[in-house]
């Protein structure tokens, strides 16, 4: 039987009650918001559970947000693959602006550690409890953090480059 995403949300609803929701599919992919506190317990959830076996993960990143309110800045993503089923599904979790983090997933899928690290490396955003979270691609001496909208995209002087055909707004100060 093909795992349905009426399956996955009725168990997962079941599971975790309110801390799973805007369940909906968006380009093919099975996608939910999750609580913050709770993403632990629902990736290890997705990965063990007989009939979900979310065994891979694809991809993690973070997103920058800066016109939201403050509790929903930045977001992380996870996109899950169970390969039996052929079955994708994506966990977007909002964070603080003011300190975001989350906690580590890298117990649970070792190939989460370098992903956490660059999104940490371009995002600032912690992953509490990750076994080495440090820079990854930029220099550790770097205090900004290159993806965020408020980095500017080019060197000021340049008049080739317009920020705002990226979806950077340019302050004129």
């Amino acid at each position: 039987m093909a795992l349905e995403n009426t399956q996955i949300q009725n168990k997962l609803t079941e599971t975790f009650n309110n801390d799973v929701f805007n369940f909906h599919e968006e380009r093919d992919i099975f996608t939910l918001e999750a609580s913050a506190d709770k993403i632990t317990a629902l990736i290890l959830f997705l990965k063990n559970d007989s009939e979900l076996q979310f065994h891979f993960l694809t991809d993690l990143c973070g997103i920058h947000y800066p016109d939201n309110e403050s509790e929903r800045q930045f977001a992380v993503v996870y996109h899950l693959h169970n390969w039996f089923e052929n079955k994708r599904i994506r966990i977007k979790v909002y964070l603080n602006g003011e300190k975001p983090e989350i906690k580590t997933i890298s117990n649970i899928f070792l190939s989460s550690n370098w992903m956490e690290r660059e999104t940490y490396d371009f995002y600032g955003i912690n992953f509490v409890g990750h076994p080495q979270l440090k820079r990854i691609l930029n220099m550790d001496e770097m205090v900004s953090f290159p993806m965020r909208k408020e980095f500017p995209m080019e060197d000021s002087g340049r008049t080739d480059k317009d920020d705002r055909f990226f979806g950077r707004t340019v302050s004129n100060c």
